[in-house]
């Protein structure tokens, strides 16, 4: 199994969305669920060596929200 030491991670641009995140955002712990929630919903993702992540512009994507949308949500949000 996998596991991903997520302690030393260095610190991420705004806009992108790390594997602590996504944790706390889908109430998952393990990786595999995470992966599943997110594909579930059309959330394109990506692995690092600290983990999954994705960025705010593919989760508003997913939701149907686009720079020409009045929906279009910041990082700060979460």
């Amino acid at each position: 199994m996998l596991t991903y030491k997520t302690q030393n991670a260095p610190q991420l641009q705004s806009g992108l969305v790390n594997f602590e995140s996504l944790k706390v955002l889908t109430g998952y712990e393990r990786r595999s669920d995470i992966e599943r929630s997110l594909q579930s919903q059309g959330i394109r993702y990506f692995y690092s060596r600290y983990g999954l992540w994705t960025t705010i512009t593919l989760i508003n994507q997913a939701g149907g929200a686009s720079k020409y949308n009045s929906e279009f949500y910041e990082a700060e949000i979460i």
